[in-house]
């Protein structure tokens, strides 16, 4: 405010004046939530362009329709005024029915885990970043590339509970190939409620699956799985099997997830030029069809559930069929997706990824664009924004701490910035003679402890200094990071008998499920 800036030099204030100032000045709040982005957003589409992208989804959806696997569903939507051809099991639905349902869905809402304070706003220019999700290997430097197991489950959700710059999880950090099938979703999600508080995720493989995860939350939040339905808690991530397919079970994960009010995130698995077109206005309409498509859907059974329209749009090796990501194409479809969901009032999920085999210069490269395009496309939630290697096969110890330090950055940006008087800097800069430094002067060390720059500040070396010290790269000073971070962890604090409550949930439901398939 005017009368809050100096209007000459004498009326600066001394250094013990200064001293009493800041110390009476309200301190902000710990921050565990997400960002807000105040920058705005980057925008390739024009208002037309969208217009023809919605009117070829709408015929997409009306004309080619979407192969929905249970027979339960279709007597749905067919009760709907939905148009079902049994023989063949295409749903086709007219755009009444679709534009009429996503108005139904809400386009901000909050998830609360166990930790309340941990509370994440989905919606609005919110941004909320996430750990890597679904890869059926792990990799470290010491112990190279292998088959997943239950231990570097834990391992990654104890890395993601320690950075503040991570406020949730997908539906599985990493597979746990050593546990039984029928059960290991009873195993990853007490290993996650047991050393992580943040937002999670719950397997998006049938109802049982979901319906066991709304228990162990709401055991662990200390409430019932009734009252969880008004205080949502949980995510679930479930893919078209593009083209144009709903399996049974993601739909069947979703309408439990909806009756419990639980969030839904819907994403369409559109790799041009292998399960979409290879065009991209072309990859963008069949995306946008499957996910509204299955969106109203899912309002059509309930009205008013959270859903995230979700974008995972991105290009081929047309000479291999591997997925590429980071590309200019991915970070386009990233950019429009954000656009798309602003013109239907949704929610948005976007990813960052890398298709590198090691997290080496092109992994850092292709994770940055994806995540650059992710954050200003006006993505909600990050999916896989630390962790994420050779298109999602391999989840990286070593990545998901450099790309730590590539949210860090992020973080940075979307925290406004502060112009009151202390940090204009007037009576600092009055203070040091013309042609002297800051380096010294109270103004820059009071800052330098909490500096966002700090501790990245002690890996800065001249060429020499860091031959001296062992020439480490940052491979492998993440190699360390992640080591000390595991050796020191320490769980969440957890009510014994929440804790006593789920060990005990979980031996009841193994019991219950023997080896029968779920």
């Amino acid at each position: 405010m005017p009368d809050q800036i100096p209007k000459a030099r004498s009326s600066r204030r001394s250094r013990r004046q200064r001293e009493t100032v800041d110390a009476t000045e309200q301190k902000s709040p710990i921050h565990y939530g997400g960002y807000v982005n105040q920058l705005g957003y980057l925008s390739p589409l024009r208002e037309d362009d969208i217009q023809r992208i919605h009117e070829n989804s709408m015929a997409i959806i009306s004309d080619h329709g979407l192969k929905v696997l249970s027979p339960s569903l279709r007597q749905h939507l067919k009760s709907q005024g939905c148009h079902v051809d049994e023989d063949s099991m295409i749903v086709r639905a007219d755009t009444d029915f679709v534009m009429t349902h996503i108005a139904s869905a809400p386009s901000q809402f909050t998830l609360t885990p166990r930790n309340s304070k941990r509370q994440i706003t989905v919606g609005g220019n919110h941004v909320n970043f996430g750990m890597v999700s679904g890869p059926p290997n792990v990799s470290d430097k010491s112990r190279g590339r292998r088959s997943s197991q239950l231990s570097d489950f834990t391992d990654l959700i104890k890395l993601g509970q320690a950075q503040n710059n991570i406020q949730f999880y997908g539906n599985q950090t990493a597979a746990t190939n050593d546990l039984a099938v029928h059960t290991r979703h009873l195993d990853s999600m007490l290993a996650t409620l047991i050393n992580s508080d943040k937002v999670t995720a719950c397997m998006s493989v049938g109802r049982e699956r979901v319906t066991d995860a709304m228990e162990m939350i709401a055991i662990a939040r200390g409430i019932t799985i009734e009252e969880m339905k008004s205080s949502p808690s949980a995510i679930t991530n479930i893919n078209v099997n593009s083209p144009r397919v709903l399996d049974t079970e993601m739909s069947d994960a979703a309408l439990a997830m909806a009756e419990w009010g639980q969030a839904t995130i819907v994403t369409p698995f559109t790799l041009m030029g292998a399960m979409a077109p290879v065009s991209l206005p072309a990859a963008l309409s069949q995306q946008n069809a499957e996910a509204l498509f299955v969106i109203a859907m899912i309002q059509s059974v309930s009205p008013g559930a959270p859903v995230v329209y979700g974008g995972f749009t991105s290009n081929v090796d047309m000479k291999t069929g591997s997925p590429a990501f980071g590309t200019p194409e991915n970070a386009l479809t990233n950019l429009a997706s954000g656009q798309l969901c602003r013109h239907y009032g949704l929610p948005y999920r976007s990813s960052g990824c890398s298709a590198s085999n090691v997290p080496d210069a092109q992994s850092a490269f292709e994770t940055q664009m994806s995540l650059w395009a992710a954050v200003f496309g006006g993505a909600n939630l990050i999916y896989h924004a630390a962790g994420w290697m050779e298109g999602g096969l391999v989840a990286s110890y070593e990545k998901v701490m450099l790309d730590g330090d590539m949210i860090d950055s992020f973080a940075k940006m979307l925290t406004p910035i502060d112009f009151s008087p202390k940090e204009l800097g007037f009576d600092a800069i009055g203070d040091v003679a013309p042609g002297g430094h800051f380096f010294g002067h109270d103004h820059t060390l009071e800052r330098y402890k909490t500096a966002f720059f700090a501790p990245l500040m002690s890996d800065w070396q001249t060429f020499e200094n860091w031959q001296a010290n062992g020439e480490l790269t940052a491979y492998d000073r993440a190699e360390e990071k992640w080591k000390s971070i595991l050796d020191h962890f320490v769980p969440p604090a957890l009510d014994p008998a929440c804790a006593d409550a789920l060990h005990a949930f979980v031996a009841t439901r193994k019991e219950a499920i023997g080896d029968r398939p779920l």
